[in-house]
């Protein structure tokens, strides 16, 4: 299907960070009592759509300049985080589309702000290149086929990784790249969607492949992370778009824990259970602790007109490391939960078992693969990172 809906419209003036957060904890029970529902139709209906864009999360990256929040790493990772507890898929969804104030700043303004006429808009696509881009004037002929588009049935914007080539050739890139990509923004009305999420977890999620087919995409409709137009700071950073992700994986595991000491209440002398829960607790505190320090200790550094060279080493690493932390605990968590509630735990609905699907599918992203810990500790070493982007560098 294609899908050729017109954006919408919402508030001008833009809540601030404390808002937008409690805004986010008034919805996640709502989407709480949806998730079977968004799980069932393997996309968030159209409402709870509307309920996280009323939020304000979608703008939450915008700078002041737009009339944005301009919500810190730190907050934004907050917000996601209340929305995950109410539901994975949704704040999976959230976080992609949330990045749409992120691009902005690698796109010329005032092409972005015709893009974004609503700072409400979302965005989904898939970053690496695996498409097609035709150089030609003024733009580029677009065709491929991308995995992984989540949200991509309720987003106004896709950004796809395309390789770039001239003539049917390879374009190299100046950097001496043998191959140069750019990524590029396209109108959702000009993207096929296939429906082909049929998966273990995040089925909410609505992350479909989809397909563009011979589509101009004008070079200002482009976008590389090493090239930031208009204010830089913190927000304009070329791993900027990673640094929310760990609030779902920290949302589901925080609820995992709620609900299974609710449910076991009745059991509080279980020698059993207190271990397990003081464990899972302890496995979460440090590791959301990580989290948050690595983010801060950044945040520090670049507000304070720093960049990301003047890390340390450790502090550099720790940023993707506390990323992949803390999928891989989350899943651990949920994971020793199930075990302890035992057979309670294998009917649906039990969020139990959705939240063990979930961690378990989310931790097959990239940001939780071994190529996370080969490239931090390459950067450690003084190696050569697999993954450069998840530093930050993009030379």
């Amino acid at each position: 299907m294609t899908i050729v809906d017109e954006p919408r419209t919402t508030e001008t003036r833009s809540p601030d960070a404390a808002e937008i957060l409690a805004r986010a904890q008034a919805v996640a029970p709502l989407l709480r009592e949806r998730a079977e529902e968004i799980e069932r139709q393997r996309r968030l209906p159209a409402d709870v759509v509307e309920l996280l864009r009323d939020t304000g999360v979608f703008r939450m990256g915008f700078g002041k300049h737009w009339g944005g929040p301009e919500l810190t790493s730190i907050e934004q990772t907050e917000v996601i985080e209340a929305l995950a507890y109410g539901d994975a898929s949704a704040g999976w969804c959230a976080m992609i589309g949330s990045d749409t104030g992120l691009y902005a700043n690698f796109l010329a303004e005032p092409v972005a702000r015709e893009m974004f006429p609503s700072l409400d808009m979302a965005t989904a696509g898939l970053l690496f290149p695996v498409g097609r881009a035709e150089i030609v004037p003024g733009g580029y002929r677009l065709t491929g086929r991308w995995q992984f588009g989540s949200g991509i049935t309720h987003a106004d914007w896709v950004v796809s990784g395309a390789f770039l080539y001239r003539d049917g050739k390879p374009e190299p890139g100046a950097d001496g790249d043998p191959h140069d990509s750019r990524l590029m923004m396209v109108p959702r009305a000009e993207v096929e969607v296939i429906d082909t999420w049929h998966t273990t977890g995040l089925s909410g999620s609505g992350s479909c492949d989809y397909t563009i087919t011979d589509v101009f995409v004008p070079e200002e409709h482009t976008l590389v992370f090493s090239t930031v137009h208009g204010p830089t700071g913190p927000l304009a950073q070329p791993e900027v778009h990673m640094r929310n992700m760990p609030g779902v994986p920290l949302g589901v595991a925080r609820a995992a824990l709620d609900h299974v000491r609710a449910e076991s209440a009745a059991r509080a002398d279980d020698y059993r259970l207190q271990v397990t829960l003081a464990d899972c607790e302890a496995d979460l505190h440090a590791t959301r602790a990580g989290v948050y320090t690595a983010m801060r200790r950044e945040w520090e550094v670049l507000s304070g007109g720093g960049t990301l060279d003047d890390l340390t080493p450790e502090e550099r690493a720790a940023l993707p490391l506390s990323r992949l932390h803390a999928f891989r605990t989350a899943r651990s968590i949920v994971q020793r939960l199930y075990d302890l509630r035992q057979t309670a735990a294998i009917y649906r609905p039990n969020p139990l078992d959705r939240w063990l699907r979930d961690t378990t599918t989310m931790c097959q992203h990239v940001v939780a693969q071994d190529r996370i810990l080969q490239s931090a500790g390459a950067h450690l070493t003084g190696g050569t990172p697999s993954f450069r982007l998840c530093l930050g560098i993009t030379g």
